[in-house]
């Protein structure tokens, strides 16, 4: 396993995190590159302009294709929720909501992060008992 790992997963709020809905398919290229350490791998313009980055192998998409931003978004799972805080931080990017959530019994440390386009990102690990900040 490659200890430098950060990113294990990302799913969608709504339909579908290779598509999550932006106006600027350059601007989102860049500031997810820049903030979140995302590569990009794929660029294509048919059905309508779309970007696919990557990071640790996993996957998280635009795309011009008319969907309201504010109401969709991923939650991202991290190997490291700390790590992932500082380097957000480190890119000048205010975080949210520093907290700690409980899914079906298992407690998970938490923050957002509310991108430019108004997308909105839970950034999450789950908390191994004794491990709450």
């Amino acid at each position: 396993m490659n200890s430098n790992k950060l990113f294990e997963a990302a799913f969608p709020y709504a339909d579908d995190v290779l598509a999550l809905p932006v106006e600027d398919i350059d601007q989102a290229s860049k500031w997810y590159q820049d903030v979140f350490g995302l590569k990009e791998v794929e660029r294509r313009d048919d059905p309508v302009p779309a970007v696919i980055l990557e990071r640790d192998g996993v996957r998280i998409g635009f795309a011009v294709n008319g969907g309201d931003a504010s109401n969709d978004g991923a939650a991202i799972l991290v190997t490291d929720i700390h790590r992932a805080r500082q380097e957000v931080e480190d890119k000048g990017v205010e975080i949210g909501n520093w907290r700690v959530d409980e899914n079906d019994g298992q407690k998970l440390q938490v923050f957002f992060v509310i991108a430019p386009d108004g997308l909105c990102y839970y950034f999450h690990q789950p908390i191994e008992a004794g491990e709450e900040d």
